[in-house]
């Protein structure tokens, strides 16, 4: 994945097929984050906690389906991933950047969870079953993505940059 031109609106990144692939493997994973993860509180006790506790849960599906649909139109756009010699172009703007970010994020934490949420790296290597190894690798491959999308936002991945 490089960096190739950034302007105030436009950010335009050329991907490998193999990165474009693997990219839309993980848009098509979300939602991972299991939504019984999302509590008001975890044990205070908080005046009407079933009822704000439900609307959390409905904003939070509104959320997620408004993001599938957006996954699902940003696959099928035509043109949104344009051949090039390379590989593949696609333009983003900083507002579709940052909602990539968060799809990514449930996508990298939730498969953070799915382990367990293991606070070491050698804690894993224990027990590395196929189910572990996949997650690892979700965890991981979406963390790239998301390094490198931040790091073109912020300027500190320069053009042609890996």
């Amino acid at each position: 994945m490089k960096r190739i031109r950034a302007g105030r609106r436009q950010i335009q990144f050329e991907f490998a097929p193999s990165e474009k692939a693997i990219l839309f493997h993980l848009l098509q994973l979300y939602p991972v984050v299991p939504a019984a993860h999302h509590r008001l509180s975890k044990g205070r006790k908080l005046p009407h906690r079933e009822e704000n506790q439900r609307l959390l849960e409905e904003s939070l599906q509104a959320q997620r389906d408004e993001n599938q649909k957006q996954i699902h139109a940003m696959l099928n756009e035509t043109g949104r991933f344009a051949e090039s010699p390379q590989g593949f172009r696609a333009s983003f703007s900083r507002g579709e950047i940052e909602w990539l970010l968060q799809v990514l994020n449930d996508v990298r934490v939730g498969s953070w969870i799915a382990l367990g949420s293991p606070a070491l790296h050698p804690e894993l290597k224990k027990d590395m079953s196929h189910q572990t190894m996949s997650q690892v690798m979700t965890m991981e491959v979406a963390a790239f993505f998301e390094l490198n999308f931040l790091n073109a936002v912020s300027g500190d991945l320069s053009p042609g940059h890996e």
